[in-house]
């Protein structure tokens, strides 16, 4: 039987990034982000700590590119832990001009191991997450496909964050605001609409031009549309007017198609 891309000759996931993949004007600040960890959260704290997105990947672009962390706490994260994070992220963007800011996410191993987050945390930590340090949480997690079960859990909430977004699109005024929200908007829609699509294209990618372009064999009516998102995920500046069509035109749709397709994720406590 042949998969799609990304997957092993099971048709499983393929993990994403590897340490070795990191390329080297980011050597430097992967190299200093675990010295900072290791100073802000104690072995008392800190379970383990990974790297995601196009800096494990090795496809990052210095000046261009932010770094994505994920750190499993050995439980809920506090307030402390929070300010921690928030000190790392400042020291690391500020003393490398190759990235273009940082964000480190914080959750308790307990969360990420749990039944509910099986199929959206841990696939996360499982297939998309690079081990930075510690033990790796990726063996107590299973084997993931690329499943209508696995497309539900991990993007079957837009209908409910519909309204939220549009709510900070109106009150997102100024310029940066706006651009900011129009890559997370952006970014979100062509993901989701990959794995509306990834089950019967039977394959995962993370590169944003791909997952249009994938969706747009499904969907020709939409994959103008759904293009146009994925330029505004990496240049959003260049697109001041996208934010508002995609969220009166695709949007909705695509939360609608989801539902029908796939069902609702199920709620988080």
């Amino acid at each position: 039987m042949t998969h799609g891309t990304g997957l092993d000759r099971d048709g499983c996931f393929l993990r994403e990034g590897a340490l070795d993949r990191v390329s080297a004007p980011f050597a430097p600040v992967v190299a200093e982000l675990a010295a900072r960890l290791g100073e802000h959260f104690g072995p008392d704290r800190l379970h383990s700590g990974y790297l995601y997105g196009s800096v494990p990947r090795g496809t990052a672009v210095p000046g261009v590119s932010d770094l994505d962390v994920l750190l499993a706490l050995r439980d809920a994260p506090t307030e402390a832990d929070r300010a921690a994070a928030r000190a790392v992220e400042d020291r690391i963007d500020a003393a490398f001009p190759q990235v273009d800011g940082v964000g480190i996410l914080l959750f308790g191993v307990q969360r990420l191991l749990s039944e509910p987050e099986r199929y959206d945390l841990g696939w996360f930590v499982a297939c998309m997450c690079t081990p930075l340090s510690g033990p790796d949480l990726a063996t107590r997690l299973p084997r993931y496909r690329p499943t209508p079960l696995l497309a539900r859990e991990t993007n079957g909430d837009l209908f409910r964050d519909l309204p939220g977004l549009r709510a900070q699109a109106a009150a997102a005024t100024t310029e940066a605001g706006r651009t900011q929200l129009t890559r997370g908007v952006a970014r979100r829609l062509v993901r989701t609409g990959f794995t509306l699509v990834m089950p019967r294209w039977g394959g995962w990618t993370s590169d944003l031009t791909e997952s249009a372009e994938v969706f747009g064999r499904y969907y020709p009516a939409y994959a103008g549309q759904m293009r146009a998102a994925a330029r505004a995920a990496r240049t959003p500046a260049a697109y001041p007017e996208l934010l508002d069509e995609l969220l009166s035109g695709l949007a909705p749709w695509l939360a609608d198609e989801y539902l029908a397709v796939h069902g609702a994720k199920a709620p988080r406590p």
